[in-house]
């Protein structure tokens, strides 16, 4: 029993007492506030992130993506020019079948000079389409395959399984995956086991 409080001190301290209930109450609004802001930060922070590491993703495709049509652009930018070359070169090799053994050893100093540069020729020409990745074509003795051969004729072989490339006419080339030229071949027709019916022959041209 405090019988000596006044009524100012009774007020007092009433005053007191809402003061600190009003200054809890903004302290508490101030801390919702402040954790609203922090959330809304946090979001923002999050989806930031996100974009960048999209932008990251796009970029280190576009950089592979890139890097792959150089490669592309450089290995086939010559296969045009390839193409050209192989004609030379079928044209020496041509003249070189043409002369027989006979004719090479009964060849005088001047033709003997002349034939052995033409197969110079021919031989650094092909050394050179090979540097730049202007590869053969295998033919003989494998499967039919229309992308990288064109039959010429059937040859009938009971000996080996329908469709085999018995024969090659003309050999095909292709730089990295792209055919120059197919190779030009003869496959077999009637084969043994193994053998796989008309789809190994599909587009052979049999008017030839």
């Amino acid at each position: 029993m405090n019988e000596n409080k006044t009524p100012n001190d009774e007020t007092e301290a009433e005053i007191a007492e809402a003061s600190a209930a009003a200054d809890a109450s903004v302290s508490a609004d101030a801390g919702d506030e402040a954790a609203k802001a922090l959330e809304q930060l946090s979001g923002e922070n999050a989806e930031l992130k996100d974009r960048m590491l999209r932008l990251a993703a796009e970029m280190d495709n576009l950089r592979k993506r890139t890097e792959r049509e150089v490669a592309d652009t450089r290995a086939y930018a010559i296969a045009s020019f390839a193409r050209d070359m192989l004609t030379a070169t079928d044209s020496l090799s041509r003249a070189l079948m043409v002369i027989s053994p006979e004719t090479r050893a009964s060849a005088d100093a001047t033709l003997k000079s002349l034939i052995e540069g033409i197969d110079m020729t021919e031989r650094e020409m092909q050394r050179l389409l090979a540097k730049h990745g202007v590869k053969p074509i295998e033919a003989e003795g494998q499967k039919f395959d229309p992308h990288r051969h064109q039959a010429m004729f059937e040859v009938p072989d009971a000996t080996k399984p329908e469709g085999t490339v018995v024969q090659v006419v003309q050999t095909g080339f292709a730089i990295g995956e792209r055919v120059l030229r197919p190779a030009m071949v003869g496959v077999s027709r009637g084969g043994g086991a193994g053998g796989s019916g008309e789809a190994d022959t599909a587009g052979v041209d049999k008017s030839a």
